[in-house]
């Protein structure tokens, strides 16, 4: 049985030095899956199929910026509406709190579809061919975000049989349980495994919107499964057939990349 390291949040204290700067491992983990983005976004719109329809290096950068506009206030607005409406429903101005804490993946993934939705609209391209360019780009940023999850001894896991080599003890969490490190779960299946997965199907040219169906059911796979391994929140517990809020909010994706995978496959069919 092992205990969290407990590392220091803060990876570089300028205080000291009469300098109000304090730079946290969470934020450097928003640089390295904002640096990986644009890595992985550079090398996709060089494929050819990319490259003829006239995508670049400036389109890469413009979507990083499209995209951290969604992402921040989806997030948000994805916490305060999924997982606690009544608490702000009574303090609405607390909502705006971000440095309190308080986002939510799946609200996240809807303000980047409307930041992507808006981009599409602003350069007269294809929505699905933008969300298929940068669909395998997003993993490594998940798998950045689970990174910081575990330096910062949050999100922990439900507790573990002792016996598990890896079950962790989080003083966080105060009570002195084994658990599993499920953001280490997290980070190998829906950061690596994902990536893998989408990298690997997406080196070849595929059907319009089926790069994008694979994302959204290899997250909604892979995230569900994990929430079995998280400790849920507090707050909420376990809902309806003994599943987290988390899991719930993965059946939609699931339907959706379904019926995204059917259109893609029928569309590709008829063109055929």
């Amino acid at each position: 049985m092992l205990t969290h390291p407990q590392f220091n949040p803060v990876a570089l204290d300028l205080t000291g030095l009469g300098l109000p700067i304090q730079v946290h491992w969470y934020g450097i983990t928003y640089l390295v899956a904002f640096g990986l983005f644009l890595w992985l976004a550079n090398l996709r719109v060089r494929q050819p199929w990319y490259a003829q329809a006239g995508w670049t290096r400036q389109d890469t950068e413009d979507l990083l910026f499209f995209g951290v506009m969604g992402v921040v206030p989806g997030g948000r607005l994805g916490y305060v509406l999924f997982y606690k409406p009544e608490y702000y429903l009574q303090h609405p101005l607390e909502a705006l709190a971000v440095w309190k804490g308080g986002m939510a993946f799946h609200g996240g993934l809807l303000g980047v579809v409307a930041a992507m939705a808006l981009f599409a609209h602003l350069r007269k391209r294809s929505f699905w061919q933008v969300t298929d360019l940068i669909a395998p780009c997003v993993p490594t940023g998940l798998a950045s975000g689970r990174v910081g999850n575990f330096i910062n001894g949050e999100l922990w896991g439900r507790a573990a049989d002792p016996s598990v080599p890896w079950a962790m003890v989080f003083p966080q969490a105060q009570d002195g349980v084994a658990r599993h490190p499920s953001q280490v779960y997290q980070f190998l299946l829906e950061g690596m495994l994902l990536f893998v997965v989408l990298w690997w199907f997406g080196k070849k040219e595929r059907p319009l919107g089926q790069v994008s169906a694979l994302f959204l059911l290899g997250y909604g796979a892979t995230r569900f499964l994990a929430e079995y391994f998280r400790e849920p929140d507090g707050f909420l517990g376990l809902g309806a057939l003994g599943l987290s809020r988390g899991q719930w909010l993965c059946v939609p994706m699931l339907v959706a990349g379904a019926a995204l995978w059917w259109w893609s496959a029928r569309r590709a069919k008829v063109q055929a």
